[in-house]
């Protein structure tokens, strides 16, 4: 009998843990970790935002997936002990024959320094929920859309937020009163997924009357004069600030030893193999080095999918009857802008020399696509 936990409760947690109840034998047993103990589909964050979800709607207590037989554990880890096999967590030790680490980034608000005070942190609930207040009242005055530092999680986000915020102005008939800038130290939007995609979101922005301020590092945010001060000494205005804040490794997984001088964890891109045996990352909180050298984004469908991919290995490892499998580096992504419409990005980003991504024109279809995948997979998963 072999015992896998799986930490983090995120997307990727929720599939590895899932698919591995469904392949492993009765006697093997399947244990999830999450410290907050509920699964929040952060995807939903921007329609949070907008008003078109409630908070509740995209929530479900992990605890329904012992329903499947896979024991949860709300817990916070604090340790991992990988020569003893033991994790140390809130509620005790807790040991384990493989581990499958998808804790996801944490959100490094410290990091830049005046962010948390000024900032609405558009990578959480309570930052969505703020913000659905703001904008509320808001109707004249300088929003910007910042990007602290790369890598972050869900590379669209910060590109549908402006589009969306573009879109409620114009509903309220107050577009005219507003400006929205995005300052990102990014060369282009998505930059990994090539130079006609970020041309092409770049477009879109400029289309919208969106400013757009590209290889802009901040170095702090002056909460008091309500600037952000960038690396060079410039300083952008604002009256509201909509912020992604600075990521990490979680300090368990720092304190581990398991991350290198990307500040993440390396992974073997097929097969999510970590340095140390029996050890698997997947989601956020891996590396993986694409052929032209950039890493692959960080991003809930590639979190799906890895979790599908380490599921079946271990399956196979465990279970004589199981096929293996690996991760394809397939993706894709909705693009939100707003007016009922979406883009899609898709493609191959395992493909050499580099990723081959297309980017489909906004379109209702389209934007139908993403309410549905959001429907499907809180119904299949939960």
């Amino acid at each position: 009998m072999a015992h896998v936990v799986v930490v983090g409760g995120g997307i990727g947690g929720v599939v590895a843990a899932s698919e591995l109840r469904r392949r492993l034998g009765r006697g093997d047993r399947v244990t999830l970790v999450d410290k907050g103990g509920r699964h929040v589909f952060q995807p939903d964050f921007l329609w949070v935002m907008m008003s078109w979800r409630e908070p509740e709607r995209i929530q479900r207590d992990l605890a329904r997936l012992s329903r499947r037989g896979i024991e949860v554990v709300t817990a916070e880890v604090r340790r991992l002990d990988s020569g003893a096999h033991r994790l140390e967590t809130s509620a005790g030790p807790l040991a384990y024959d493989r581990l499958i680490l998808a804790p996801g980034a944490e959100l490094a608000s410290d990091a830049l320094e005046g962010f948390s005070t000024a900032a609405r942190n558009l990578y959480t609930l309570e930052g969505a929920m703020r913000l659905r207040e703001d904008l509320s009242a808001f109707r004249k005055g300088r929003v910007v859309v910042l990007i602290s530092s790369t890598p972050f999680k869900c590379p669209a986000a910060p590109y549908e937020t402006a589009f969306l915020l573009d879109y409620h102005f114009r509903r309220r008939g107050v577009r005219d009163s507003v400006s929205i800038d995005v300052v990102t130290p990014e060369p282009q939007p998505m930059p990994v997924a090539g130079a006609e995609v970020g041309k092409a979101l770049a477009g879109m922005l400029r289309e919208r009357g969106i400013g757009y301020r590209p290889l802009s590092k901040p170095a702090r945010v002056d909460s008091a004069a309500r600037d952000v001060v960038l690396g060079t000494g410039e300083r952008i205005p604002f009256d509201l600030l909509v912020g992604v804040p600075p990521h990490r490794a979680p300090a368990f997984v720092r304190e581990a030893g398991l991350t290198d001088g990307s500040g993440w964890i390396p992974v073997d891109p097929r097969t999510l193999k970590t340095s140390v045996e029996h050890v698997y990352a997947l989601g956020d909180v891996t590396a993986i080095k694409l052929a032209n050298g950039m890493f692959l984004p960080k991003a809930g469908v590639f979190a799906h999918r890895q979790a599908e991919a380490v599921a079946r290995t271990l399956a196979a490892e465990l279970t004589p009857r199981a096929d293996g499998g690996t991760f394809d580096g397939i993706g894709h992504c909705w693009v939100e802008t707003g007016f009922g419409k979406a883009a899609f990005g898709s493609g191959d980003f395992f493909a050499a020399p580099a990723p081959r991504v297309s980017l489909r024109n906004p379109s209702r279809p389209l934007r139908w696509g993403k309410v549905l995948f959001e429907r499907r997979w809180l119904r299949r998963w939960f």
